[in-house]
């Protein structure tokens, strides 16, 4: 991503980049489509190449500010796209084109459907880093917790702390548009070491304490390696 796009995204975001977003964000905060896919492990690369040329064309749309791409470190052939919109106006009229090709070239080598869900900013940050690295780890969890809970609150608290962890490059929160109890937090980490000094410090931990009797499955954590759309 160049740095003038960055900027651009930054500045978009700006009004939604606070401690403490409300979990009812207004309409007209930016939007965010998170997506997984797999593909046969021996066909992982076709995948990561077909993602990569959906990421180029969505970047090229009317409001769309960003296309990120993942793949899971330890299971090759497994993927996460998170697409970041202006606005719901404009992911609404995203060109269905893209996805139909997408899903053409994903269809001989899939092991699972296209799974693309619907979020709003909890926290947002302004990214740091210069763009994906071979040596960042990414992850991306999924927090789903009781209706009515403090986990909106233990989830900012979280990513403001970690966002002054050493190694840190991203720290979102996310919230499912439709279902206030569902988040999705999405982390950008220097590397490895970076990432396993954050799992053991203070906050971490104090987070996965108070969260734990909240959620009703184990906290879902997958590490991921960045992957570069096709310019």
């Amino acid at each position: 991503m160049s740095s003038v796009r960055a900027l651009l995204i930054a500045l978009m975001l700006m009004p939604y980049i606070v401690q403490g977003q409300p979990t009812n964000a207004p309409a007209a905060a930016p939007v965010f489509a998170v997506g997984y896919v797999e593909t046969r492990a021996k066909e992982a690369e076709a995948g990561r190449t077909a993602l990569a040329r959906y990421a180029a064309a969505l970047e090229q749309q009317r409001g769309c500010l960003a296309v990120a791409l993942f793949a899971q470190t330890d299971r090759p052939g497994h993927f996460a796209v998170l697409e970041t919109w202006l606005d719901q106006a404009a992911f609404d009229a995203r060109d269905a084109a893209a996805k139909r090709q997408l899903m053409e070239a994903l269809q001989p080598i899939r092991v699972s459907d296209y799974d693309e869900r619907p979020y709003k900013p909890l926290t947002l940050a302004p990214a740091k880093g210069a763009g994906a690295d071979a040596r960042n780890a990414s992850v991306v969890a999924h927090v789903d917790v009781a209706p009515n809970t403090q986990a909106p609150t233990l989830l900012q608290q979280l990513a403001e702390a970690s966002r002054q962890d050493p190694g840190n490059l991203r720290f979102d929160v996310l919230q499912h548009a439709m279902r206030g109890n569902h988040f999705t937090v999405i982390e950008g980490w220097q590397d490895q070491d970076a990432l396993d000094a954050h799992v053991a410090t203070a906050h971490a931990r104090a987070y996965r304490d108070a969260l734990q009797p909240l959620t009703g499955s184990p906290l879902d954590e997958r590490v991921y390696t960045a992957i570069r759309a096709e310019n």
